[in-house]
């Protein structure tokens, strides 16, 4: 997209600000916390083999193709690092989440035409997109904000169980760099990346449903 929008704006900066305090050790409220999730955990909804369906899911913004190699090899180095109950490793995550996605120099390099997750669950939602990729995800911060995002999942990377000898890397990039960015902050556990597919989601329409003058189910993209 040449030019954010008023929706890319929003939830690309709201999870980036929240990033960026917590980095620098400024102190949020469990409200301020909770408020910033907004933009990261939409409702998903589907439709195909198993009905309609709703579901909580996390997503983000991950840098163009031409970054993500670099990005990830200093992902893997940091959640190398890892040792239980090392205070710093959520710091250091952090900071690498602001060089990748959030400083001034990132923004330039960000893929605002799709959000990405991670598949978890394989239930409803993994079934109905096989079946229909077709996908609208709503957002709400409450009290006004919302919008609803609508486009088509595209399933990537290679499932494989658990016991199977396959290595990360020997994954496809995009299945190891989401799973890694991931990682970075929370508690890694990167045997898990080959059990878990990617989303990625086309943004193909976008509505401000907030409750402003502006809003009320204006299309905006």
């Amino acid at each position: 997209m040449e030019k954010l929008n008023r929706f890319l704006e929003w939830a690309y900066k709201t999870r980036g600000e929240a990033v960026k305090s917590l980095a620098t050790g400024k102190m949020l409220s469990k409200e301020q916390m909770f408020l910033s999730f907004m933009s990261h955990n939409p409702v998903f909804i589907s439709n195909g083999v198993r009905g309609l369906n709703g579901a909580v899911k996390g997503i983000g913004f991950i840098p163009k193709e031409e970054y993500l190699s670099q990005a990830l090899k200093e992902y893997k180095e940091h959640i190398k690092s890892y040792v239980k109950g090392d205070r710093n490793y959520q710091k250091r995550g952090l900071e690498l989440l602001i060089k990748w996605l959030y400083s001034t120099e990132a923004c330039e390099n960000i893929d605002f035409d799709h959000l990405y997750g991670i598949e978890m669950a394989y239930e409803n939602s993994y079934h109905n997109y096989i079946n229909n990729p077709e996908c609208s995800m709503v957002f709400y911060q409450p009290p006004v904000i919302s919008y609803e995002v609508k486009g088509k999942i595209e399933l990537l990377g290679q499932k494989y169980d658990l016991d199977s000898d396959v290595e990360n890397d020997d994954l496809p990039i995009i299945q190891q760099f989401v799973n890694a960015q991931h990682d970075v902050y929370h508690n890694p556990n990167p045997s898990i990346w080959k059990t878990r597919l990617v989303y990625k989601f086309k943004i193909e329409e976008i509505y401000d449903k907030s409750s402003t003058e502006a809003g009320f189910g204006t299309r905006i993209y």
